[in-house]
């Protein structure tokens, strides 16, 4: 598939976005109650989930053929994860607001912060079912699709609140621990699709299941639309070199925590490195996760 850079930049952003709203949501639910005011920590962080969700959210609009049209995504959330992004991802920014705007008016805010944490797990899970419920690509239906996009969110959003809020040692293991077990499932993931072959042949292709079938003379002469989008293909040493780079993004959290235990670094604004390192790593993820990815449609070419 072809690795269209808004949908990689909304998928990325947007993800950060969410996960910091996410643990933002979890401190206020279950955390000590603001007095009339939130923390400016948690406001930063508030509104920082806000930007970077709306500017991912814009980024996927680059993508859109009629981006006017795009309000009809919205009408079909019975049937379309896309539709179910959208209603969600829109639903967000309620709690936010009345976060951001009022605290302490009407609604307590451990309930607007259970909200916003409940809003935004749907919404990246959302998001990754879009990829995971596509039959044509046996790659992104794998098992472990769901659970990378909610650790990468999970991860940043941690990260972020680490270094702005803080969280202590218990924090500083946890996320250790999630990078190492994001690694693994990526890794799991790559033997995986490495290791299998598409489900379907040319064969089924044209109608002829169980039988030996070649291409005598391909259907165009030149490239075009399917070709593009749907046949794009990535080197594997280029693939191997961005593995091994998204690898030494994640493995920056656990090493970083390390040195902090072992009081080899204090806590500061190097903090910022590490979700900034997981941002860098999960656009590695992305733009491997569409351009390893192989449609069915390609056997016909």
């Amino acid at each position: 598939m072809h690795p269209a850079l808004s949908v990689i930049f909304f998928t990325t952003l947007s993800g950060l976005g969410y996960g910091i709203w996410i643990w933002v949501g979890l401190r206020l639910a279950f955390g000590p109650a603001p007095d009339g005011f939130l923390p400016l920590g948690i406001w930063l962080l508030l509104i920082a989930g806000a930007v970077l969700t709306a500017v991912g959210l814009l980024s996927s609009f680059w993508h859109l053929g009629k981006p006017l049209r795009a309000w009809r995504a919205f009408s079909q959330w019975r049937t379309s994860w896309l539709s179910r992004e959208g209603a969600m991802a829109a639903l967000c920014f309620v709690p936010a607001a009345l976060l951001w705007l009022a605290p302490d008016a009407g609604i307590p805010a451990r309930v607007l912060g259970m909200l916003l944490a409940l809003c935004a797990l749907v919404t990246v899970a959302c998001t990754a079912m879009i990829y995971a419920s596509l039959k044509p690509i046996p790659a992104w239906r794998h098992h472990l699709v769901l659970p990378v996009y909610l650790g990468f969110a999970v991860l940043g959003g941690g990260l972020a609140w680490l270094a702005m809020a803080g969280g202590g040692a218990w924090l500083a293991g946890l996320l250790a621990v999630l990078a190492l077990v994001l690694i693994g499932m990526k890794l799991g993931y790559w033997r995986d699709i490495d290791g299998s072959a598409l489900p379907q042949d040319r064969g089924d292709a044209v109608g002829l299941p169980g039988r030996g079938v070649r291409v005598f003379e391909h259907p165009h002469t030149e490239a075009n639309y399917l070709t593009r989008e749907m046949g794009f293909v990535v080197a594997r040493r280029h693939a191997r070199t961005l593995r091994l780079l998204m690898l030494l993004c994640l493995a920056t959290v656990p090493i970083g925590m390390l040195l902090l235990a072992a009081g080899l670094l204090a806590p500061g604004a190097w903090l910022w490195l590490l979700p900034a390192a997981v941002l860098l790593g999960s656009v590695f993820e992305r733009w491997l996760f569409f351009a390893q990815a192989r449609h069915l449609v390609m056997l016909y070419y």
